[in-house]
């Protein structure tokens, strides 16, 4: 049992992350390393101006969509499941977006996830790769998968990084957080249990959500994401994506902590991650522990290292707050890249020689829910 804030962060972590001649080493250097597919992918990913369109793209697929050939976990789903493409807008722009509602939906409320996809992938890809769609058939959830268009960015990221974009009732944050009320809405799902889930940028722009509508969205689960308010722009977006965040940021998190909420989070992250640096999953961590306990006391944490045959070994750790509360559940996966563990290959970005990530989201997501007062409610 150790405290979460344990890791000591030395001088050789501490950097300028706005520094223009980091980021152009850091671009040079990924041109050598991941090749220029990958580098370009990742600096368009974070280059694209404030002011660019948020309109969608035009839907290519309107009502119910049938399912792709190539994409066989969407086909391993029931006949009668719903699989949706709509769009939705609203004061901060438009998305087009796509929804799956299991064969026994009735209009009872249901719990529901929404889903942010990473770079260069779409709703369809996303589903298949991550198999959320037959997991949550299974478990009665529905399933909302926002797009983001080339529009808003060249890579198809959400903006996790810039500050319009990282507080409430602003920028792609809001406008998610409007189509998911909608959502709600629509299909009656239950307001307690509403959870958001992401990869990589999606997984940062579910943080942000998480820390911003503490009141809307229950718990959260990120794979290969970042914490909140570590970058401004797109330097230091690049800076923290290779080498994590500085004390100095933490400082500034710490500052605010008193004015945010936090939610339960439940994260995962690849050991040879060499897209977001694994130690931002740590730092994820000790963001919601800075969130979650007061100044005079410290959380909890307990480790578990495990091994099976046929897939990768891995270190999971649980957080508690000071009232014995969940802060935190992570999962360090040993041998596993940039890509989401216990995949499917029908999607981009999948492992499946991991543990099975979207299984155990959907297990953590089960034991919490917001109470009436906007409170979060942990069961046993």
């Amino acid at each position: 049992m150790q405290a979460c804030d344990s890791r000591p962060l030395t001088d050789k972590n501490i950097m300028n992350n706005s520094n223009p001649f980091l980021f152009a080493q850091d671009f040079t250097l990924a041109l050598f390393v991941r090749g220029p597919v990958d580098a370009t992918t990742k600096f368009f990913c974070v280059m694209m101006p404030e002011h660019v369109s948020a309109d969608p793209e035009p839907s290519h697929c309107d009502g119910q969509c049938a399912d792709s050939a190539a994409m066989p976990s969407l086909t391993r789903v029931p006949a009668e499941s719903i699989w949706l493409q709509k769009t939705f807008r609203g004061k901060m722009g438009s998305r087009n977006y796509k929804i799956y509602v299991p064969t026994s939906y009735g209009r009872e409320p249901l719990p529901m996830i929404v889903m942010l996809h990473g770079a260069n992938q779409d709703p369809d890809d996303f589903a298949a790769g991550t198999r959320m769609n037959g997991l949550a058939e299974a478990a009665r959830y529905i399933v909302v998968y926002p797009e983001q268009p080339q529009s808003a960015n060249a890579a198809r990221c959400w903006n996790w990084f810039r500050p319009g974009d990282q507080i409430r009732e602003s920028g792609e944050a809001a406008l998610i957080a409007e189509l998911t009320r909608e959502v709600m809405s629509t299909y009656n799902a239950d307001s307690t249990r509403i959870y958001v889930a992401g990869m990589s940028a999606g997984g940062a722009m579910a943080v942000n959500l998480a820390v911003t509508y503490p009141d809307l969205y229950a718990a959260a689960g990120i794979h290969s994401g970042l914490p909140y308010g570590i970058a401004n722009d797109a330097f230091s977006a690049m800076s923290v994506m290779n080498h994590g965040s500085t004390d100095f940021q933490f400082e500034l998190l710490r500052k605010e902590s008193e004015q945010r909420a936090y939610r339960p989070l439940i994260a995962f992250h690849g050991d040879q991650d060499n897209v977001v640096h694994p130690r931002n999953c740590d730092d994820l961590i000790r963001m919601n522990c800075t969130f979650a306990v007061s100044t005079q006391s410290a959380s909890r944490q307990i480790s578990t290292v495990a091994t099976e045959d046929g897939i990768y070994g891995h270190t999971r750790s649980l957080s508690y707050d000071d009232e014995g509360g969940v802060v935190g559940e992570q999962w360090i996966i040993h041998g596993l890249d940039h890509a989401w563990s216990g995949g499917d290959s029908g999607g981009s970005y999948t492992d499946g020689n991991g543990p099975d990530a979207s299984r155990e989201m959907l297990r953590f997501f089960d034991s919490i829910s917001l109470n009436t007062g906007g409170d979060r409610a942990v069961s046993a």
